[in-house]
């Protein structure tokens, strides 16, 4: 395994993209129409879910993306550790788009210009000896894009800013769930690729501390701009996120101009590129319009500065003079489990990490228009987790499905060795289900044992399992310890 170092500055340099946008803007007739599909499947029927209630019935009723193609800059290509290939690029799309989203009780709504950009990866694995090369293609956006929203005839719309907001931060939200890392969008190119192969596991975990924060609201010489932003003392709290992992929120430390927090917790990393972003609140405000500042720092940046740095807080992208200092400390993921017995038990510190890998099921029997094949995993008290659900459509294979999908549990002291992991077949639940034959059953199911996992080489069984009644369900479970790195 590479030094931090090596693998922090690994580079095939910046490349010129020329060829390449000259290549999309060929495709982008093609592209355009199966990218407008893509989004027009997977978002409108998140939108009940997702938007106020007043939206909740908005359905796209035209997704014509224009004709400007998204351009790309500074590539770069590197190999990974895992027989594949990596393109980081930039992503920048002004879009002159006509689309419209219409629904019950609201005027209809027209979207005339898109602004995308993003740190995009592109990941090619694994590499074959034949055509096509690699077997799958995997996408994804670094960390959350930026994205604007024009609207046609804005001035006619009534709450324009809550329609703005609520579209665009649910547009953003269903974007992390399915192509920001930790997310991959993945597609096959050869239809007999080996998801075992295919998969990247994390690289890690950034142990991550909020040290403590300076000048919020304090006077210099005069009435400051944060000093303006803060009337009181402030009450102050850190919220954190990395990319679409889940945000945390530190303790509120209350009177204070320069609180100390010194508060650990752990962010699983999937690409040292991915972003830390902190946002410094008061407690006292009703809006936030008074929050006092933002921070960002890449985990690459951070660990190339020996991992402790002070971020200097914008407000709305005005300078302040707040101050906050954090400290990272870098683990790798390794196949050993000597670190499952460090730590103490009940502490929210990861010592490793639990990947279950759902490849594919088949033989399932049944009439064809009855399946509605998924499968989920439980294990112990975690949360029971579940892949989406199947039907039979014009050219899926209901009877033999293909999943590709990984749940990670993070693992802490006290867990290892626990009980087995639970695959179950289900097929799944008709909406509004009146029969038997509707409604959610069992069609079989599989049990892995931890000690198995820790017996294995690389600390992995993956195989073809015999759920019972003739099905299969290709499956793995990984264990991975952690060592700091160095």
């Amino acid at each position: 395994m590479a030094s931090l170092i090596d693998a922090l500055t690994a580079s095939g340099g910046a490349e010129s993209p020329g060829f390449l946008n000259d290549l999309i803007k060929q495709l982008w007739p093609n592209m355009s129409v199966a990218i407008a599909d893509i989004v027009k499947a997977n978002v409108e029927g998140l939108f009940e879910s997702m938007l106020p209630s007043i939206l909740k019935q908005l359905k796209f009723v035209k997704m014509n993306l224009g004709p400007v193609p998204i351009h790309v800059s500074n590539v770069d290509v590197h190999q990974t550790e895992n027989n594949g290939i990596k393109l980081d690029l930039d992503l920048d799309w002004d879009g002159k788009s006509d689309i419209e989203l219409d629904g019950p009780g609201i005027p209809k709504i027209g979207i005339e210009h898109v602004k995308l950009r993003g740190r995009f990866s592109i990941l090619l694995c694994p590499l074959m000896d034949r055509f096509p090369l690699a077997g799958a293609a995997q996408v994804a956006f670094v960390n959350v894009p930026h994205l604007d929203l024009d609207f046609t005839d804005a001035a006619h719309i009534a709450n324009l800013g809550i329609i703005d907001r609520a579209v665009r931060r649910t547009i953003l939200g269903i974007m992390s769930s399915m192509i920001v890392l930790p997310n991959r969008f993945l597609v096959k190119l050869d239809t007999a690729n080996d998801y075992f192969k295919t998969y990247q596991h994390p690289l890690g975990v950034l142990r991550l501390t909020v040290e403590s924060g300076e000048n919020f609201g304090e006077e210099k010489g005069g009435k400051s701009f944060l000093k303006r932003l803060v009337h009181d003392v402030p009450d102050c709290f850190v919220k954190v996120k990395l990319s679409a992992e889940p945000e945390w929120r530190t303790q509120t430390i209350t009177n204070h101009r320069h609180p100390e927090w010194n508060e650990t917790r752990d962010m699983i990393v999937s690409d040292y590129d991915q972003i830390v972003e902190t946002d410094v609140q008061d407690a006292d405000t009703a809006t936030g319009d008074d929050d006092i500042g933002v921070g960002t720092i890449s985990v690459k940046n951070l660990l190339l500065q020996g991992g402790r740095h002070e971020l200097a807080l914008t407000h709305k992208d005005q300078p302040t003079e707040g101050k906050l200092t954090i400290r990272g400390e870098f683990h790798q993921f390794v196949p050993d489990a000597a670190s499952f017995t460090s730590g103490e038990a009940g502490s929210d510190q990861i010592v490793g990490l639990m990947s279950v890998l759902i490849a594919s099921v088949r033989n399932l029997s049944g009439p064809r228009q009855d399946l509605r094949p998924l499968v989920r995993v439980q294990w112990g008290d975690a949360p029971a987790l579940q892949t989406g659900m199947k039907t039979d459509t014009p050219g899926f294979d209901v009877e033999n499905p293909g999943f590709d999908q990984t749940f990670k549990i993070p693992i802490q002291a006290g867990m290892i060795p626990g009980p087995p992991v639970k695959i179950l077949l289900i097929n799944g639940a008709k909406p509004k289900a009146e029969t038997e034959e509707d409604r959610e059953r069992l069609l079989g199911s599989v049990e892995v044992s931890l000690d198995d996992v820790l017996g294995a080489p690389d600390l992995a069984v993956q195989k073809d399992f015999d759920a019972g009644n003739g099905a299969t369900i290709r499956a793995g479970v990984w264990l991975r310890g952690m060592k700091l790195a160095e």
